[in-house]
């Protein structure tokens, strides 16, 4: 599913009312009505409610308008408040103003912080309300009477339906422009925009709705928007069921080097999830007197002594061995207890730059990349990354707080730059690809706030990538499953408490959900949006 920036979604429009002879006020009237088909959903007995609609001049307040005359034809009580003098209002807005006078709505006029103090009291009577106030092209934070509203709403604890998006909120970041509507529902014309699946944004829209207001299809494609949704009908042709003749040498194979003193049980972890999505062997190459303690935690998993320090961690010494290990191999994970010493350093960097096959770079394998990543230049295979917001400071040199505030675009740099598929953890994990598209990924959930989650997604991209899938089509739906199975822990087990092993051990049961025919349309996409 697209998401599209304000800039995008008003070019669709222009385009379809200039190349496809859409008149405006039309997609004016496919919105307004689909919100209201909306409300009625959500609100079944609206038509017994008094409902207030706040309404700005522009077209979010023309959608406003219709919507008003929609409900009032349904003989609901409705009350209109404008944030201008009715002479402020232009174009399409302005002929459905028109139409809304004629059918006798009450229409109050706010211009300023006067005119609101005069109508706060008659305002609290409204049991819904429709933010129509402000729209996806707002470009300052919200002042005056617009502030004073919106507060005003907000404490109300009166629900509200937002008409695109919620007033305040920039559609491009997610972040309230001085102030923000807390929507309870928000409806959004056409497609989803950035600022509302990612956080802070999607805080504030409640449960998203994107209404078809009749752009043509193709219409997208003129714009060809770079940032995505992932949804279920995205991945789940990435877990087909497999040929009767198949077996463990057909499946792939992968190499995981990790492990240090202390820190045994990332790799652990790492390797066993590659086997639960699939992978039809894995061998983990460790320091050979960490052998025993890897060996009474694993069964299935085969481990390779390798050349170790004084310190009983990794370094180049290891190199020629590990280099003859991946003749036979499909993919190689880097990273998980792995350490930082210095030799330790200078193989990881040695082993990206060299390897022959696709590598999946986490956590000790990228704190031995900060402060050089010459290795990143030339690689010969596709390179996975998948740092959470602290990693990805110390790889670009800056703050987490930093990271979280671009997240998108700091990740996207980041992959343009240095031709890599980079996997920005965390709240709507953003996934950015070498070409700078973007996916953000709606699964998962605060019960992954615990030690390994990151070790088990490092395994099931690497053994989604061993079983032959394409690097994006696996890291997409790497990413997509490990959120899905931590979701079934938390409705299943409780919020909090699970563990990293938990998650590897409900990922068959998962990839079985997503081999399934997806329901039909409206489907819900974990839950806080419908497409309709």
């Amino acid at each position: 599913m697209y998401l599209v920036t304000a800039q995008q979604m008003k070019d669709m429009d222009s385009i379809a009312i200039e190349s496809f002879g859409i008149p405006g006020i039309v997609l004016m009237e496919s919105a307004g009505r689909g919100t209201v088909d909306a409300l009625f959903r959500h609100f079944p007995h609206a038509g017994q409610m008094k409902v207030g609609i706040a309404a700005g001049r522009g077209n979010n307040g023309g959608d406003g308008f219709v919507i008003a005359r929609y409900l009032a034809g349904n003989r609901t009580e409705v009350a209109v408040y404008l944030l201008s003098k009715k002479q402020q209002v232009r174009g399409d807005a302005a002929a459905n103003l028109k139409l809304l006078e004629q059918m006798g709505v009450l229409i109050h006029e706010i211009p300023n912080m006067a005119a609101f103090e005069s109508l706060r009291e008659r305002m609290r009577q409204s049991d819904l309300w429709v933010d129509a106030m402000l729209g996806t092209g707002l470009k300052s934070d919200v002042r005056g009477h617009f502030k004073g509203i919106i507060e005003f709403l907000n404490t109300l604890q009166k629900p509200i339906i937002a008409v695109d998006i919620p007033s305040g909120l920039d559609s491009d970041t997610g972040k309230p422009r001085g102030c923000c509507i807390k929507a309870k529902v928000t409806v959004t014309f056409g497609l989803p925009k950035i600022g509302q699946v990612v956080l802070p944004g999607m805080e504030f829209v409640g449960t998203l709705e994107v209404v078809d207001i009749g752009i043509p299809p193709g219409v997208v494609n003129k714009v060809d928007p770079k940032q995505h949704l992932i949804t279920r009908e995205m991945v789940m042709t990435c877990f087909k069921s497999r040929e009767v003749q198949s077996h463990k040498g057909t499946t792939g194979h992968l190499l995981v080097i990790g492990g240090s003193p202390g820190k045994t049980g990332a790799a652990v972890m790492t390797s066993r999830a590659a086997m639960r999505v699939g992978a039809g062997l894995v061998t983990l190459g460790v320091p050979k007197s960490l052998n025993m303690a890897m060996e009474s935690q694993l069964t299935e998993v085969m481990t390779e002594l390798l050349p170790e320090n004084a310190s009983q961690t990794l370094g180049l010494s290891a190199y020629d061995k590990i280099v003859t290990l991946l003749k036979d191999k499909k993919g190689l994970a880097i990273g998980p207890g792995l350490g930082t010493a210095k030799s330790t350093r200078n193989l990881v960097r040695r082993l990206i730059r060299s390897s022959p096959v696709p590598v999946v770079i986490d956590a000790d394998g990228l704190n031995n990349l900060v402060g050089d990543l010459g290795c990143l230049k030339g690689h010969k295979s596709p390179i996975v990354m998948t740092p959470h917001p602290g990693e990805m400071a110390s790889l670009i040199g800056t703050t987490a707080s930093r990271v979280q505030q671009e997240r998108i675009r700091k990740a996207r740099n980041f992959a343009a730059t240095h031709k890599v598929y980079l996997v920005l953890k965390g709240a709507r994990t953003v996934i950015a690809h070498p070409d700078g598209t973007v996916l953000i990924n709606p699964t998962g959930n605060p019960g992954m706030a615990s030690a390994g989650m990151g070790d088990v997604l490092t395994g099931i991209i690497a053994g989604l990538i061993v079983q032959g899938l394409p690097i994006s089509e696996a890291v997409n739906a790497g990413v997509y499953l490990h959120g899905c199975a931590a979701d079934f822990l938390a409705q299943t087990r409780g919020p909090v408490g699970f563990l990293a092993s938990d998650v590897i051990e409900i990922l068959p049961v998962q990839i079985k959900e997503l081999q399934k025919s997806p329901p039909g349309r409206p489907s819900y996409l974990n839950g806080f949006i419908r497409t309709l």
